[in-house]
């Protein structure tokens, strides 16, 4: 069976004892796709023509991934920008993750607040479940995750047609998709738990032909 090509979003980092900036990735990303047999499509900061370069590659998912704030590097920013567009453009299944899916809420016209608590940072904690007529995830009303960021979205600045599914104990946002687009966005990081629960999700949104028939 031919497997799905995905692309993924890169974060810039400043290279020690060089004067330049280079594109990364964690490991996990990598291994976690294999794992569940996807085949990664590292896409590039620098591009002069994204959709040029997403035409010669052909992805057919979409990862925003985690790392860095929104602001941080405008290069990256632009470039996920684009990556949005296009995917949204072609119909392209979209998963956000950490900064991912703070920059699907931004596109939409959400916004982000900075949490003045540890409560979500480097630390794991339960989240509940809100399982639609359309979209059933889980097969369970709660489940724990991974955290690591001090930036959250509450009910009152998510962005136009983003529905949540996956609630905190604080009340803030965890997880949300799209009302009519094949767009979904987490806080968690399921590449640094590839457990039963992550590689579930992943699938339904990359290889169940009829989940975003909903």
């Amino acid at each position: 069976m031919k497997k799905m090509k995905i692309g993924i979003s890169l974060r810039i980092m400043k290279a020690p004892n060089y004067d330049e900036s280079r594109d990364a990735i964690s490991h996990d990303w990598a291994q976690f796709l294999e794992k569940i047999e996807l085949v990664p499509i590292f896409i590039p900061n620098n591009l002069e023509n994204v959709s040029k370069f997403l035409d010669d590659v052909k992805i057919e998912g979409l990862i925003i991934s985690g790392g860095d704030n929104l602001g941080e590097h405008p290069q990256r920013d632009s470039t996920e920008k684009s990556l949005l567009e296009y995917s949204i453009k072609n119909k392209i299944p979209i998963f956000g993750v950490c900064r991912g899916m703070q920059i699907i809420n931004d596109f939409f016209g959400g916004d982000i607040v900075k949490t003045s608590t540890p409560n979500h940072v480097n630390t794991s904690h339960n989240i509940n479940i809100e399982n639609s007529s359309n979209y059933k995830i889980f097969n369970l009303n709660s489940i724990e995750v991974n955290s690591f960021h001090n930036n959250i979205i509450n009910s009152n600045i998510l962005g136009d047609n983003l529905d949540p599914f996956a609630i905190a104990d604080d009340k803030t946002i965890e997880g949300f998709y799209h009302k009519t687009l094949p767009i979904m966005g987490v806080m968690w990081h399921p590449e640094r738990s590839q457990n039963k629960n992550n590689k579930q999700l992943l699938k339904k949104v990359f290889q169940d032909s009829n989940f975003w028939k909903c």
